[in-house]
């Protein structure tokens, strides 16, 4: 068996070392203070505001009598789209703070519902087998609905609560 030269057990030592601490993950950040996490997730629901005034109006477009436009589809489209990196946003939130932690859920199942109905419009609008049920269910598409009018009253408690930090 050959004899290793002095010294190389430490230097095989030491590279294992580092190759361990280089697979170990970097240590977590240290939590957001809550006025900072408040920000942070009211930021999003601004953008989740917004983004359903527009949804809404496409929505209630899918409802409108007669044909139904491409740019309604699009707009559809846009908005469907716009919820799905909405609640990825809300996903990765850093909340910590226990009365804080539950809302992003709560969010994220109003954006699913949001995301739902434009879907549904879309369907309603651009079926392939149209009837006289179809066509009815769809002219009474008129926007989101209350879930939507929920998610702005959570922005606005949140908000009233970032004016109160």
């Amino acid at each position: 068996m050959p004899v290793s030269p002095t010294g190389s057990g430490t230097a095989l030592r030491r590279r294992a070392a580092l190759l361990v601490t280089r697979m170990r993950p970097p240590p977590a950040p240290p939590p957001l203070p809550r006025p900072a996490q408040v920000r942070a997730l009211l930021a999003v629901l601004e953008d989740a505001v917004a983004a359903q005034q527009s949804a809404d109006a496409a929505v209630a477009s899918c409802g409108e009598p007669g044909p139904v436009s491409g740019q309604t589809a699009r707009d559809c489209c846009d908005a469907s789209s716009a919820f799905l990196h909405l609640r990825a946003r809300l996903r990765e939130l850093p909340l910590t703070h226990p009365d804080l932690v539950q809302t992003p859920a709560y969010a994220g199942r109003l954006l699913d519902y949001d995301q739902w109905m434009v879907h549904q419009s879309v369907n309603l609008a651009f079926t392939v087998h149209p009837d006289a049920r179809t066509e009815a269910a769809r002219l009474q598409l008129n926007g989101l609905g209350r879930p939507a009018d929920d998610l702005r009253r959570l922005r606005d408690t949140l908000k009233a609560e970032e004016d109160a930090l």
